[in-house]
């Protein structure tokens, strides 16, 4: 089953008609983007947007065989013109299938917002599924099956794909496509960065993919260590690179602080940004969960597992550091590194990025800095990816 992508862009396209935003202002060449629309196998149109006709045209393509069109969702704006010989649009059911004299088969999936999406299984039996913009699916379970393609709104619904992945529509050698982009991240290296940590890619417009033929799917990296300062956004980045990803355990090393309002306020602003779907556990003992099997794991943060570890050993204290809590620190170190470099669960670590400031005033000041850099490199160490983040900008270390 052949599908050309005659556009990848958002319903307005990107960039979008009089905006000055700085994405925008670089969406250019390869970058810019129409409207998503679907040719299958020259005889089905998903979605018919302005210019379908010329985008066809653009690439080789003609609109002359095509025996079906169907949209995904409501179009605003005035009705577009169906060009001459093309079919009315129209819209299937939900959970109802349509055959086609080609051989296609086109079930309509159901979705959690208006819209439909497109279950499309070609005559030779691969299966593509495309998903309209803002929409997840509503009602998966195991006997989904696996799709070979999948081509949904990656950066606006990642949850989505988290849904797709726990029910096994989408497995390792699914191929997933980012449509609908739009202008809510810079495209080129950020938008493919993105994407490549949920285990999505981007295509240009006109691009034409065999479904079912296993390339160029992103390898999500098992380890990664997000670093960064005070305020960078390195929480939030080490939250997206997860929120694609089903039944995450979120472990907070802060504990509660009871009475600390100001803690409490900080702990609800990160439980409000996670997905309602993550479990998270409260600890600082993290060997027994990285040599568990079991789903991603997303650890906030190093620097607050350092200070539960120093004070176990009371380090802050120089005759209690120089006869042994050295020592007991080193092994702690060195068994919670032991435990990620085995570890079979993919994962997500935050640390605090010390070093480039003002040198701290005290000596057990200057000592929780020391050991928090010498963490922070053998845990990287470990670790296939290292980003730095730095004004909500990350910047990739390693992998």
């Amino acid at each position: 089953m052949e599908v050309t992508l005659l556009g990848t862009g958002a319903p307005v396209g990107v960039p979008r008609p009089g905006c000055s935003c700085a994405a925008c202002a670089v969406a250019l060449g390869v970058d810019a983007r129409a409207a998503t629309a679907l040719l299958v196998d020259g005889a089905l149109l998903l979605d018919l947007t302005p210019g379908a006709a010329f985008a066809a045209a653009r690439v080789g393509r003609s609109l002359g065989g095509v025996r079906q069109v169907l949209l995904s969702h409501p179009h605003d704006g005035p009705a577009v013109e169906v060009p001459a010989g093309l079919p009315q649009p129209g819209r299937v059911p939900d959970g109802r299938e349509l055959a086609l004299l080609t051989g296609h088969r086109v079930r309509a999936v159901p979705m959690d917002s208006p819209g439909t999406g497109y279950a499309v299984t070609g005559p030779d039996g691969q299966r593509l599924l495309y998903l309209p913009p803002g929409a997840a699916p509503a009602g998966l379970d195991e006997t989904t099956g696996t799709y070979d393609m999948v081509v949904a709104d990656v950066v606006g619904r990642p949850d989505a794909l988290a849904r797709l992945r726990m029910a096994g529509a989408v497995g390792p050698t699914t191929d997933v496509i980012a449509v609908h982009l739009d202008h809510d991240v810079s495209p080129g290296r950020e938008l493919r960065r993105r994407l490549a940590a949920s285990g999505a890619r981007a295509v240009p417009d006109g691009t034409t993919l065999i479904v079912g033929v296993y390339e160029d799917v992103p390898d999500v990296p098992r380890r990664t260590l997000v670093l960064g300062g005070a305020r960078s956004g390195k929480s939030v980045e080490a939250e997206r690179r997860l929120e694609a990803f089903p039944d995450v355990l979120y472990v907070a090393t802060g504990g509660t602080r009871n009475g600390d309002s100001e803690w409490a306020a900080r702990v609800n602003a990160h439980r409000e940004r996670r997905p309602g779907s993550w479990r998270t556990a409260e600890t600082c003992d993290l060997v027994p969960l990285l040599k568990e099997d079991g789903s991603p794991l997303l650890i906030d943060c190093l620097s607050l597992w350092l200070t539960d570890a120093m004070d176990s050993v009371n380090a802050w204290d120089d005759d209690e550091w120089a006869g042994g809590g050295e020592r007991a620190l080193r092994a702690r170190v060195e068994e919670l590194t032991a435990a990620v470099r085995e570890t079979r669960r993919t994962v997500v670590t935050v640390s605090n990025e010390v070093g480039s400031g003002i040198v701290p005033a005290t000596p057990s000041g200057r000592r929780y800095r020391d050991e928090l850099g010498r963490l922070n490199t053998v845990f990287a160490t470990e670790c296939e990816h290292v980003l730095l983040v730095v004004a909500g900008q990350a910047l990739t270390l390693k992998g």
